[in-house]
């Protein structure tokens, strides 16, 4: 990969099975071979073990990610962006919850001066805030993005903003899904298209703004099966927004499995390489593999989230690769006939 895009794995799909020790998913990700960093927020009493395991291995912490419910956690976010600086991070990735702890939802209004207000903080610890696509937050409703980004722009600074389709894949053919987020009406209507093969879908509408500087690959499947490995307090399963990379062996996983499920996934992340390989001012930078292990996704799911991690940092680079050889070829004819 070019210099300014880099690959990196999710500390929480550093794993074969239970999460081991912070040392043990650093030597994991290392022993792939296949990560260029680290990524994940170490808790107050873990930062000197990041540091250390982080240097031991070669593998710097570029990203870390936390979300935070507004009317509680603003001291959070100072916490963690001191944290996020004592490890040298370059951007801390942001999930705000869709409502306010006294009810409320958080206006378009609110949530753009939050990223001002974290933007500024975050910029005196030399760092960058980026606000994440995110089911239970208000990205969760994709109508919102264009609104908040307009918003700062008008402000005279730069949206970043994370990209992680599998939040919009997994609601595609899923009608409760759209309802949850209420964007089933103009989903039916054309006003908003999820799927990444059709002309203007989100994934293309937000890659035209410019504004990915984050992208993660977590495959998901349109109306994928949910977790029933995992039941919350009422007795609800985990929604699925997660879908095995490789065919999984037997007992591994609770639902069929079809390789065809994945090409939604495979396209949204084609669309963002070929985006940055053709725009100069692309300001992608960084790109996680997001296999992981909490409810909604891979909780007590029996594959190794580390070898389905490493086999989508794998395919990103290979994929990677064959872009840029399909562009030198176009670029070489195009001299030859010139010449």
């Amino acid at each position: 990969m070019q210099e300014r895009l880099l690959i990196g794995c999710n500390g929480r799909g550093a794993m074969h099975g239970a999460e081991p020790a912070v040392e043990e998913q650093f030597r994991l990700v290392h022993e792939t071979g296949a990560f260029d960093y680290f990524d994940r927020l170490p808790q107050p009493d873990q930062v000197d073990e990041y540091v250390r395991c982080s240097e031991k291995y070669s593998l710097p912490i570029h990203t870390v990610t936390w979300y935070y419910l507004l009317g509680r956690d603003e001291p959070l976010i100072e916490q963690n962006l001191d944290i996020a600086a004592l490890v040298n991070a370059k951007i801390h990735n942001v999930m705000i919850f869709t409502r306010h702890a006294d009810g409320h939802v958080i206006s378009d209004d609110d949530i753009a001066e939050w990223y001002l207000r974290i933007w500024d903080s975050a910029g005196r610890r030399g760092l960058e805030p980026s606000f994440e696509l995110h089911v239970n937050m208000w990205s969760e409703d994709f109508r919102r993005v264009e609104s908040v980004n307009d918003k700062v722009s008008r402000r005279g600074v730069p949206f970043n903003f994370t990209l992680d389709y599998s939040h919009v894949i997994f609601k595609i053919e899923n009608p409760e899904e759209q309802d949850a987020c209420g964007i089933r009406e103009d989903v039916e209507s054309g006003a908003l298209i999820l799927d990444p093969f059709e002309e203007g879908s989100l994934c293309e509408r937000w890659l035209n703004l410019g504004i990915v500087t984050w992208a993660q690959m977590r495959p998901a499947a349109p109306n994928g099966p949910k977790n029933i490995w995992v039941k919350d307090e009422a007795g609800n399963p985990g929604r699925g927004i997660q879908y095995p990379f490789m065919r999984p062996k037997t007992g591994e996983w609770h639902s069929p499995w079809y390789a065809y499920k994945l090409e939604p996934t495979k396209e949204a992340m084609r669309k963002i390489l070929r985006h940055h390989l053709v725009n100069d001012s692309s300001r992608l930078r960084y790109i996680t593999t997001e296999m992981i292990n909490l409810p909604d996704y891979g909780m007590n799911a029996r594959y190794s989230l580390i070898e389905h991690n490493a086999a989508c940092a794998q395919w990103i680079r290979q994929t990677w690769a064959r872009l840029q050889a399909e562009r030198d070829a176009i670029d070489s004819k195009a001299t030859a006939k010139v010449a």
